[in-house]
C-alpha cells in the first residue's frame, strides 16, 4: 500500500502513470476479498449453465427459424452472456467508489496531484480487467457444452477465428465502459452504495431481457423490438454475436459501406465507444464537483 501511496502524491504523475497508480489499487483490492473476486468470475458459468438449458428448447423454434437452423442455441446465446457479465461487472463499479468516499480515500487521493480523470480510468480498466477473465471462461466453458451437446465435436466454433474470439474480448470491454461510469456517476451523485446497487439493478433486468439477447429482434414482439433499437444491451449483443456467428446473423443496424460481420459490428462499437467518452466525461465532472469544498 506504501508503493500506492507514494503513488498519489508524487509531483509531476502523468495522466497514464496515475492511471496505473489506480489501477494497480483497485487489482489489489479486488484480490484481497478472494470469495467475491471468486464468484464474480463464476457467476457467468452458472447464467450460461442455467439459461442453455431453460431457454434452448422452449424457444428452438424462435431462434432457429431466423438462423436457418445452422447454429445451435449455447453458440446463440454465448455473445449475449458474455455481455451480460461485463454488463453486471461494469454496473458494480459505483459500489467501491461510494466505499471510498465514505472512508475518505477519495478525499486524500483528490487532495494529491493525481488527474482526476485517471480515478475513474483506472477504476474502470479494474472492472475490464475482470471482465476479460470473465469473457475467456465464457468462452472455453461454451465450446465444452458444444462439444457435449454434439456428441464430442465441434465445427467451427467462432465463425471469424481467432481474431473474432479477441474481437469478442474487445466489444465486450468497450460495452463495459459507459454502465461502469453511469455507475460511477450515480455514486458519486448519491455518495450511497446501497442505492447505487439498486438502481443499477433496476437498469440491467430490463435492459437485458428488452434487447436481442435470447432471441432475434423479429421473434419478439413490436413494442420490444423498438425498445430494444435504443438499447445498448443489444448493440453489444450484435456485435459480439457478429463476431461469433459470421455475417449471415440478424443485426439492429448495418452499413453498406462494410463488408461481412464488420458491417453490424463498425457502427455498434462506434456508438458504444460515443457513449463511453460522453458518460465518462460526465463522471469526472459529476465525482470532481462532488467532492470540491
Amino acid at each position: 500500500m506504501s508503493t500506492i501511496n507514494e503513488g498519489l502524491s508524487a509531483p509531476g504523475n502523468g495522466f497514464l502513470s496515475d492511471t496505473w497508480v489506480i489501477l494497480k489499487r483497485w487489482l489489489v483490492i479486488k484480490s484481497r476479498d478472494p470469495m467475491v473476486l471468486i464468484f464474480t468470475l463464476f457467476q457467468p458459468v452458472v447464467f450460461l449453465v442455467l439459461f442453455s438449458q431453460v431457454f434452448g428448447g422452449a424457444t428452438s423454434s424462435a431462434w432457429s427459424g431466423s438462423l436457418g437452423g445452422d447454429v445451435d442455441y449455447v453458440t446463440y446465446l454465448i455473445p449475449a452472456i458474455v455481455i451480460q457479465s461485463a454488463f453486471f461487472a461494469a454496473g458494480h463499479s459505483g459500489v467501491g467508489l461510494t466505499d471510498d468516499m465514505e472512508t475518505g480515500m477519495l478525499d486524500k487521493i483528490f487532495a494529491s496531484p493525481i488527474h482526476r480523470g485517471a480515478v475513474i480510468l483506472g477504476k474502470t480498466l479494474a472492472e475490464v480487467a475482470q471482465i476479460v477473465v470473465q469473457t475467456l471462461i465464457i468462452l472455453v466453458l461454451g465450446y465444452v457444452l458444444v462439444w457435449l451437446g454434439n456428441g464430442g465435436t465441434v465445427g467451427t466454433y467462432v465463425a471469424t477465428g481467432f481474431l473474432g474470439a479477441l474481437g469478442i474480448i474487445a466489444v465486450a470491454m468497450v460495452f463495459a465502459v459507459w454502465f461502469a461510469a453511469l455507475s460511477n456517476i450515480i455514486a458519486a451523485a448519491t455518495g450511497d452504495g446501497e442505492g447505487t446497487a439498486t438502481a443499477m439493478m433496476l437498469l440491467q433486468f430490463p435492459m437485458l431481457f428488452l434487447s436481442s439477447a435470447f432471441l432475434p429482434l423479429d421473434a419478439l414482439p413490436d413494442w420490444v423490438q423498438i425498445v430494444a433499437k435504443f438499447n445498448p444491451f443489444t448493440y453489444g449483443t450484435d456485435a459480439a454475436r457478429a463476431l461469433m456467428l459470421g455475417p449471415h446473423v440478424s443485426s439492429t443496424i448495418t452499413l453498406s459501406s462494410f463488408d461481412g460481420v464488420w458491417s453490424t459490428v463498425v457502427p455498434a462499437v462506434v456508438i458504444l465507444g460515443v457513449l463511453d467518452i460522453v458518460l465518462g466525461v460526465i463522471a469526472v465532472r459529476v465525482l470532481t464537483r462532488t467532492l470540491q469544498p
